[in-house]
């Protein structure tokens, strides 16, 4: 283990007591380790990495002590792992595998044999990296994939830098050259430590870091020691190189997220090519930095050096070329559709050039990232977790591609220490001091049988799973049972209303049923073209446009003590009702123009637009009014944009409408008996019921039901439905159409 004090840039989180607490079950404290590891970006990405730990077990035949290895399945993520989630597999089978092996063109038919490897009745997916772990001749270790320890492995001086690191710091860390992981790797790495007695970790060259100890206390602290100083080697030399890829060419905007909410929909439609992508837009420093400097587009077309990077960010992302200090976002906008189909001709190209009769067919020729200066990083996928994720992982790649510039000392030469022969070094692309790995290396991992496999190990999408809605008025009532549909659907949210504490609630409820990303909330005036515009641009920034919007809002006046609205209520009731919905259509569509994708509008009218009743004159006109709105803006719309609407029968259930204070006075007036001990809901059954008396099914009609039926309208189901009112009101004949 390493002789270090203490860290300077990580924290040691061991707490003694949880862990003594599990001391006694070594799977339990392989799991602390792990979520420790996790749980700090700068250690290892999110799903990324192995922990590993050997364990005499009982075996379930023979009752007798098994040496069984445990590491991370496959598609697991350190930070959140469970027991449950690492393979455990019988060591003594896995060692048995080497004679079974007939070279590194036959690798991939040896995961076949994990499963059959299995002990007991675990049956977790085993990693493409169980052997490197079975092989290495440790207690516990750890497979990591700091950005420190990459900027190492991509580094064209890397194997030099890294014996200078061992001199500085009194390690034994070994480098071994670029090895696609798998079985081949595992004996590399294993004769990599018996070649060299005492070593004390193992950096692969454009890839990773290897450490180990002899209990998980001593693995955890060798792991995070070495990650420590090897932050601390690479920060020093960035002290002293000042400038980082080339320099600043374009400084950030200040106005930039206006700028950004100004191109997302437009960007979200080019990507949106094969299958519609939810957005993740960060400014984060270290993006801006790297988009606006001179060498970004260069080191944009390298892509990523680490097989765990590309994967999620693809073999390069989209670099989209504009001057941020002419300041022309409307240029910026018409220019992504032809930037976009370069790449795509370009990432078809590369696909064309290494794919062989078995390989996988090419899944989606758009990017994951963009890249632009003065912006800063667009990261797409196909929820908000996956493009907030993907955008992650290539602020990662940054700091590799930073620390690597850092460690710059000279001309590049070759052989370059990635290439494990000397001819091979040819194929490694650099940029400076940066190395990226071969594209036919790329395309082998990131089209690999085996990463194939785990795809389609994936769940099935929810409905809606890439679809984002602007739910207004959805802080009570029907809006509040649309907002919790749709997330039970997988949706992305924005709920929207006046009551802000109300959305909030809501917000919050409907991300329980889903993920807290998913949804979000904000504050909206129906009746101002200004708020209405803001919540449109706080759902573009949150997730890259908007798909659905549903307008459940509405306002009842209620007359004076004289029977009568006052002018002011009559014009308000208009302003609210109608020229609110109009005004929400006006505020979203550019949104649908520019994404160019399908999309659906609903709103919510009422029975009363068609049965005229005494005292409500404005409110009933008011819904008339928006009968043949709904049946305008389809018309203006389409085709990519239906627009439709439900008109239900009298809502009393959850419904603002209906505060107590009205509720009893109609309870009065249709001389229904009450108490006023009753309780809100209560009161508001014995109105629905009677109101239910009304219809031809004599059941209430309620706000789940009206949000079934909207959730229909706004899903694919619906697709050839457009400029319809559906009635939600029970079968009452005084609304039939004439």
């Amino acid at each position: 283990m390493p002789k270090i004090k203490k860290t300077v840039h990580l924290q040691d989180l061991w707490n003694l007591e949880p862990a003594e607490k599990i001391a006694g079950d070594q799977l339990a404290l392989l799991r602390y380790r792990s979520n420790l590891l996790g749980a700090d970006l700068r250690i290892t990405n999110f799903g990324g990495g192995n922990t590993s730990s050997k364990l005499a077990l009982a075996d379930p035949f023979t009752g007798e002590p098994a040496r069984v290895l445990a590491v991370k399945g496959s598609g697991g993520d350190l930070g959140s792992i469970s027991e449950a989630g690492f393979a455990l597999l019988y060591l003594d089978r896995l060692e048995q595998l080497k004679g079974l092996y007939r070279g590194e063109e036959h690798e991939d038919k040896m995961v076949r044999y994990y499963p059959l490897s299995a002990f007991g009745e675990n049956r977790v997916a085993a990693s493409i990296d169980t052997p490197l772990h079975a092989f290495l001749p440790f207690p516990h270790v750890d497979h990591l994939h700091p950005d420190w320890a990459i900027a190492l492995a991509a580094s064209a001086n890397g194997e030099r830098k890294l014996a200078e690191f061992n001199k500085e710091f009194d390690r034994k860390i070994v480098w071994v050259p670029w090895q696609r992981p798998g079985f081949e790797l595992a004996l590399l790495i294993e004769k990599a430590v018996k070649d060299n007695p005492g070593i004390d970790g193992i950096l692969l060259g454009g890839h990773g870091l290897f450490t180990w100890g002899a209990t998980q206390r001593d693995c955890y602290l060798s792991s995070i020691y070495t990650i420590d100083q090897m932050g601390e080697f690479i920060l020093t030399h960035q002290r002293k190189k000042h400038t980082l890829f080339g320099g600043l060419s374009h400084s950030a905007i200040q106005d930039r997220r206006e700028v950004a909410a100004q191109i997302l929909p437009a960007l979200r439609g080019a990507l949106s090519s094969n299958r519609s992508v939810v957005a993740h837009y960060t400014d984060h420093e270290d993006a801006l930095a790297f988009a606006g400097s001179k060498w970004s587009q260069e080191l944009s077309a390298l892509g990523t050096s680490c097989p765990d990077h590309f994967l999620r960010t693809r073999v390069c992302p989209l670099f989209l070329s504009w001057d941020p200090a002419k300041h022309n976002a409307t240029a910026l906008k018409g220019s992504i559709e032809s930037q976009v189909a370069e790449y795509r001709a370009a990432y078809k190209k590369y696909y064309d050039d290494w794919a062989t009769s078995d390989s996988p067919k090419l899944r989606d020729s758009n990017p994951s990232v963009v890249v632009v200066p003065g912006l800063g990083l667009f990261g797409f996928g196909k929820n908000k977790k996956e493009a907030r994720i993907t955008t992650e992982f290539f602020i990662n790649a940054i700091h590799v591609m930073a620390g690597a510039n850092a460690l710059e000392d000279g001309e590049v030469t070759h052989p370059l220490p990635q290439a494990r022969r000397p001819e091979q070094s040819k194929q490694f692309t650099h940029f400076h001091n940066y190395v990226a790995l071969p594209r036919s290396e790329a395309f082998r991992i990131e089209y690999w049988a085996l990463e194939e496999a785990k795809l389609q190990r994936m769940p099935p999408e929810a409905e809606f799973s890439r679809k984002i809605g602007l739910i207004v008025g959805g802080a009570s009532g029907i809006g509040r049972e649309v907002a919790l549909l749709l997330a039970r659907k997988g949706a992305h949210l924005v709920v929207a209303d006046f009551d802000q504490a109300g959305a909030e609630k809501v917000a919050d409820e409907a991300g329980s049923l889903s993920s807290d990303e998913f949804v979000t909330s904000t504050v909206v005036d129906l009746s101002s073209s200004e708020s209405l515009a803001k919540a449109v641009r706080h759902t573009i920034l949150e997730f890259g446009g908007i798909d659905l919007v549903v307008n459940t809002a509405a306002i009842y006046p209620v007359p004076g003590s004289d029977g009568e609205l006052s002018e002011t209520q009559w014009a308000k009731t208009f302003l609210v009702n109608v020229s609110g919905n109009y005004l929400l259509a006006r505020a979203t569509e550019p949104v649908f123009r520019d994404q160019n994708l399908p999309a659906s509008l609903v709103l919510t009218t009422s029975a009363n637009a068609v049965v005229p009743k005494k005292g409500s004159e404005a409110y009933d006109t008011s819904k008339a009014a928006l009968n043949h709105l709904i049946r305008e803006l389809a018309i203006k719309l389409g085709p990519a944009v239906r627009v439709n609407g439900i008109a239900p029968a009298t809502v009393v259930a959850g419904s603002t409408m209906f505060p107590r204070d009205r509720v009893m006075q109609s309870l009065q007036k249709y001389g229904i008996a009450f108490s006023e001990s009753e309780s809100t809901d209560q009161l508001r059954d014995k109105l629905a019921d009677f109101y239910a008396q009304r219809t031809l099914i004599k059941r209430p009609i309620t706000p789940e039901a009206c949000a079934a039926v909207i959730v229909w309208l706004a899903s694919d189901q619906s697709g050839r439905t457009t400029g319809h009112v559906i009635p939600v009101d029970g079968g009452l004949p005084d609304a039939f159409l004439r």
